[in-house]
């Protein structure tokens, strides 16, 4: 296919279909002419990986690149890939440095991740942005004096192991590696919306049953 029938089909515009391959996120075609190159299906999911990366997950170009990158290194394994993948994302905001209830909160984390015998989290640590992230977030409930123990945390984490299976199970859905990662992206991003509504309506629901008024009898 020509470059405007690789953006019909991707719906990413022809400048900014040039813009990645400038940027080498998108291989260059198959030279036809001077002035022109064919693309395939190949050409098309890699545009689409591209897109739910730097479109819908916000992660910079350089970042996009590592990614890419990661793909093609015959080395990794697939746990890496999608690793990378999801570590590229935006995470929320971080420490600004450590102090007394930074350290008590990574204390805690570290014993709810014994405490579930979660190996990979536990072995990579404070490499990963989403440990970093909940260290963060255990450190300020920490100074407000909300609870936040391991205990208190776990029920969290159980639910968040579920959700991981259902996460890993609509990416295996997609057949090709790249369009696994392209999901894994994507699904980890515009679902976050739908856990958070979720979570709120239940508030309500499970609020409404503990306190809501009750008709006579009931």
């Amino acid at each position: 296919m020509r470059l405007a029938e690789l953006s019909r089909r991707s719906g990413v515009p022809t400048a900014t279909i040039k813009y990645y391959l400038r940027e080498g996120l998108v291989p260059p075609g198959h030279r036809v002419t001077a002035t022109q190159a064919e693309y395939d299906d190949t050409h098309l999911r890699r545009l689409r990986l591209v897109r739910a990366l730097v479109q819908v997950g916000r992660v910079p170009i350089a970042s996009a690149r590592e990614v890419l990158t990661a793909l093609e290194d015959d080395s990794l394994d697939h746990n890496s890939r999608l690793g990378t993948a999801v570590w590229a994302l935006p995470h929320g905001p971080e420490s600004t440095g450590p102090d007394a209830s930074e350290e008590e909160a990574r204390r805690t984390v570290d014993a709810l991740l014994e405490q579930l015998d979660w190996r990979s989290a536990r072995e990579y640590g404070a490499e990963s942005p989403a440990y970093r992230m909940l260290v963060t977030a255990v450190s300020t409930l920490t100074r407000l004096g909300y609870p936040c123990g391991a205990a208190d945390l776990a029920p969290y984490a159980r639910a968040g192991a579920q959700l991981a299976v259902a996460d890993l199970d609509l990416i295996e859905r997609y057949e090709s590696p790249d369009e696994q990662l392209e999901a894994a992206v994507a699904l980890t991003v515009l679902y976050e919306p739908v856990l958070l509504s979720l979570r709120r309506m239940s508030q309500a629901e499970e609020s409404g049953r503990r306190y809501g008024q009750r008709a006579p009898g009931e």
